[in-house]
């Protein structure tokens, strides 16, 4: 059953470079491997996720990936010091001055990477 195995976000990337630049320089990432022209990087839990090179990057307008974190509001505002822009969404729910949605349960703000990828960090309630 697919459900007992671990599952793995892809990121897509017009420019691989570019986009390791973004991961590694303002999000902090640590590459694990580089593979078939991407790179790895793993997460908590033994999660990962897979940048690869595509020319569909930025294509979606849902949401890539998320990360599942105790404190969002410190999550956005370590990452804005960081140079993380994060986005503006019309939501139903309240919005606290550093864009973070609380809606549904949960407190979420996302942002996109340097290929147009929607990520967002959720924080349960």
């Amino acid at each position: 059953m697919l459900q007992t195995h671990p599952m793995y976000a892809y990121l897509p990337a017009r420019d691989v470079a570019r986009a390791r630049q973004f991961y590694e320089q303002r999000l902090g990432f640590t590459p694990q491997s580089e593979v078939a022209g991407g790179v790895i990087y793993a997460f908590g839990g033994g999660t990962a996720a897979f940048l690869y090179p595509t020319p569909n990057a930025g294509t979606s307008q849902a949401s890539q990936a998320f990360w599942q974190v105790g404190d969002v509001e410190r999550e956005v505002a370590e990452l804005q010091a960081r140079g993380v822009v994060f986005e503006d969404y019309a939501m139903p729910g309240q919005k606290s001055p550093s864009g973070v949605v609380t809606a549904g349960g949960a407190k979420a703000a996302w942002f996109k990477d340097s290929e147009g990828n929607i990520l967002a960090l959720i924080q349960s309630m």
